[in-house]
């Protein structure tokens, strides 16, 4: 068995694309992330829910969680309007990690350890053209689990 024959369809996002759009995406679908390509299709990271969540709450926050509790939760509200100007580029870190990518014909025990030495989905591709899908670490789970 090989990357293509477990992998998964899996939503992408590009770097100028809205990042309100790119955020409803992963909330409708309660995406643990989203992998976002360049602007010739090919992976170019991975946007984590919670890369958003860190650049939607104050930094004064970040540095003393305990200022959470004197805000109201009209902070709330303020989500779509602190996500209507930007892009997804906008939502990366000034250095996006680096986006685990196998090619189409791994194995499955090539798959396993790029996802041994990652935090992140793996996005499958045919040489270095566009995602032909993506393999989660549950998804490589439930295949070994079906094979065994």
């Amino acid at each position: 068995m090989h990357a293509e024959d477990i992998a998964e369809e899996f939503p992408t996002v590009g770097l100028d694309a809205d990042a309100l759009d790119a955020v409803r995406l992963l909330a409708d679908n309660r995406l643990p992330a989203v992998i976002v390509v360049d602007e010739s299709g090919k992976p170019y990271t991975v946007l984590p829910a919670a890369q958003v969540v860190y650049s939607l709450v104050p930094g004064y926050v970040r540095d003393d969680p305990s200022l959470a509790g004197v805000l109201t939760e009209s902070m709330a509200d303020q989500i779509t309007s602190k996500l209507a100007a930007k892009t997804v580029r906008g939502l990366l870190p000034e250095e996006p990690p680096e986006l685990p990518v196998v090619q189409h014909d791994d194995t499955l025990v090539e798959v396993a350890a790029a996802i041994a030495g990652s935090r992140f989905p793996l996005a499958v591709v045919r040489g270095c053209k566009l995602p032909v899908g993506v393999i989660t670490a549950s998804r490589l789970l439930e295949r070994a689990l079906s094979t065994s």
